[in-house]
């Protein structure tokens, strides 16, 4: 009997291949539709509203201009007119496809291999930023529409919209509003603003090695931006002209001819002037004129040509002190009046942006003592007064100088120019550290002022920018100087804003004679004859202080002629010590190579105060440089009291 015969049921038949195939992909489209409608459902309902696509919205830009109209720089945005896509050479284009998205052409907005290798790496490497592998229409999505954090609900938004790019706009409009939206740093937006800033040309002009150098600074504008740092973004346009020929964008030939002609950006980007006066500008603006509603001039006191030398000076001293564990260096140079004509807060704002001439606090040295000595001659002290440099106590501190070595009997100039600390200890104790205190206030310093007696010899933590303001006294006749940068703010139609000489308050003296004209005698001494003898530049009436801390762990030079001051300090930014670097060294070499280009530009004016002392003789004690290495007499040292809290001085962790 059959099995039909039975009655049982018939057996049932296995699928064909082209059945099998049919069930499994309808099956697999279902599970997909379901994972697509959730995946919309969870990451879709919040996305951005992208009616608002060709919106641009960007802060003010703030253009600073030096004393003479020569623009210093240009922070925050910059935008230009969209450059016509078709109007770029075609190489500009297929440089960004080339180094950014070589599948741009051939994907719906994302490159599923690109975006699986991205995640093997974020998963091997827990705990760090993630890894993009974002497509060009990811990242346009991303610029228009999102933010930078770095996330999967953004990413899956960044995929979402980059889809519907795709689905709205063709790859050649897609890839020009890339290229007239994303950021190419330096505050510039569009490829348009981005030629202009960097090249002085427009975006249609831009030869095979601008466009690489520009598709370069895509891995990261700041990073790569082309002024600042210049060394890495040419390595990376390096690699996105290889890419270019290696995808058929262009020759071999061409490739090499690219390299063959270096890329020169903006002689005024290059340059990269007062970047550190420039950041400590910056907050002052918004203080004065509130956040910028539109773009903004600020008319400065800087003389570019002055700043220029004085970045020399520094990057060539602390380059040619290296040696001596010279690290870091800072420079401060202001007029009579107070202007600022030279800003420098660092050897490189490339390597470190923090401001060592006004953020860090440092141990004056032996550069304080001309604060004690201005109080004695207030006084009735005079520079001829006899005095003994012999072993002192004051309290329990025991003051010592360099050498060990003790001069007998001197003079209060010769104890000065010496920088014998001694004299300067005994002097301070006998007119009253509060008394010196309260002299070094009134001249310009605004940090606390310890009195303990090691406040004598400069355990006292100042800026470049208090000792140059404070200084600026002795050179100027006697009155108060308060250093200042911005002269006007105005908006780019030329509304007046702030006017610095609206608020300008009247002259105070804060030297009188013959207390004055007693100091600048002293203080010539110090070049002429004393520890600061490397400052010297003939044919001009200068005066000046050195200063070493103790250990060597800073060392200062601050020297004025008439109407102009300018303070020089150099460390390192840790506070560990150099090795024997004194005042009388770098800081009064850097100061010296400085002023040697400044002051012909300045038509400098001699020192109000009298005349210049002689020339020393053969009767003036030991004339050789105390402040030098190895110094035979003084110490330029400060021994604190030990009673006394010791700070860092610089804080910062650099």
């Amino acid at each position: 009997m059959t099995q039909a015969e039975g009655g049982g049921p018939p057996p049932r038949r296995g699928r064909t291949p082209l059945g099998a195939l049919l069930y499994w992909t309808l099956v697999l489209g279902v599970w997909g539709l379901i994972f697509v409608v959730g995946f919309l459902a969870v990451f879709a309902t919040d996305l951005p509203d992208t009616s608002k696509l060709y919106d641009v919205k960007r802060q003010p830009s703030i253009t600073y201009l030096d004393r003479s109209g020569a623009v210093v720089a240009v922070r925050g945005s910059q935008f230009a007119p969209p450059a016509d896509i078709n109007a770029l050479p075609p190489y500009v284009p297929a440089a960004f496809v080339a180094i950014e998205d070589r599948q741009f052409y051939h994907h719906l907005g994302f490159n599923p291999w690109g975006m699986a290798r991205s995640e093997i790496y974020n998963l091997s490497h827990r705990g760090g930023p993630l890894r993009g592998g974002s497509t060009i229409t990811q990242q346009l999505a991303r610029n228009l529409f999102l933010n930078q954090r770095q996330n999967y609900r953004r990413k899956a938004q960044e995929l979402i919209l980059a889809v519907w790019l795709e689905l709205h706009f063709s790859k050649s409009q897609i890839l020009a509003l890339y290229l007239n939206r994303v950021s190419f740093g330096g505050g510039a937006y569009g490829i348009e603003a981005a030629a202009q800033r960097y090249f002085n040309k427009p975006a249609s002009d831009l030869t095979l090695g601008e466009a690489a150098l520009l598709a370069a600074t895509m891995k990261g504008p700041t990073r790569y931006n082309p002024a600042a740092n210049s060394d890495r973004a040419a390595k990376r346009a390096t690699l996105v002209l290889q890419e270019m020929q290696r995808m058929g964008a262009i020759t071999a030939a061409q490739r090499d001819a690219a390299f063959s002609h270096p890329v020169h950006v903006s002689a005024r980007l290059a340059n990269q002037r007062a970047q550190y006066f420039v950041d400590w500008l910056d907050a002052q603006v918004r203080s004065q004129v509130g956040e910028p509603t539109e773009d903004l001039v600020v008319e400065t006191t800087l003389d570019l040509p002055i700043q220029a030398a004085a970045e020399q000076a520094i990057r060539s001293g602390v380059a040619g002190h290296a040696g001596e564990g010279v690290q870091q260096g800072a420079l401060v140079a202001m007029d009579g009046e107070g202007r600022l004509r030279a800003y420098v807060g660092g050897a490189d704002y490339a390597e470190s942006q923090f401001d060592r001439a006004t953020a860090a606090r440092r141990q004056a040295g032996s550069a304080f003592k001309p604060f004690v000595y201005l109080t004695a001659m207030e006084n009735g002290h005079t520079p001829d007064e006899p005095v003994v440099d012999e072993p002192i106590t004051i309290g329990n501190w025991t003051p010592r100088n360099y050498t060990g070595r003790y001069l007998g009997a001197i003079d209060l100039r010769t104890a000065l120019a010496q920088s014998i600390n001694t004299v300067a200890a005994r002097l301070a104790n006998q007119v009253g550290t509060d008394k010196v205190a309260e002299a070094a206030h009134r001249l310009g310093i605004t940090s606390p002022i310890q009195t303990d007696p090691s406040m004598a010899l400069g355990a006292v933590e100042v800026s470049p920018m208090e000792m140059a303001q404070a200084y600026d006294a002795f050179g100027n006749g006697g009155f108060k100087a308060h250093g200042y940068g911005i002269e006007r703010i105005r908006t780019a139609t030329g509304k007046v804003l702030y006017d610095h000489a609206a608020a300008l308050p009247a002259k105070v003296a804060v030297i009188n004679e013959p207390a004055l004209g007693e100091m600048d005698q002293m203080l010539r001494g110090v070049i002429a004859f004393g520890t600061g003898a490397r400052a010297k530049i003939g044919g001009y009436d200068l005066a000046g202080k050195t200063g070493t801390t103790s250990d060597y762990k800073d060392a200062w030079f601050i020297g004025f002629t008439g109407g102009f001051v300018t303070a020089v300090w150099v460390g390192k930014d840790d506070n560990t010590p150099m090795r024997k670097v004194t005042g009388g060294g770098a800081p009064a070499e850097i100061w010296r190579d400085f002023m040697v280009a400044a002051l012909p530009r300045l038509a400098a004016q001699p020192i109000p105060g009298g005349p210049a002392p002689p020339a020393a003789t053969s009767d003036s004690t030991d004339a050789t440089p105390s402040d030098e290495a190895p110094p035979p007499l003084d110490s330029e040292s400060p021994q604190p009291d030990p009673r006394a809290p010791r700070g860092r001085g610089d804080s910062t962790p650099f």
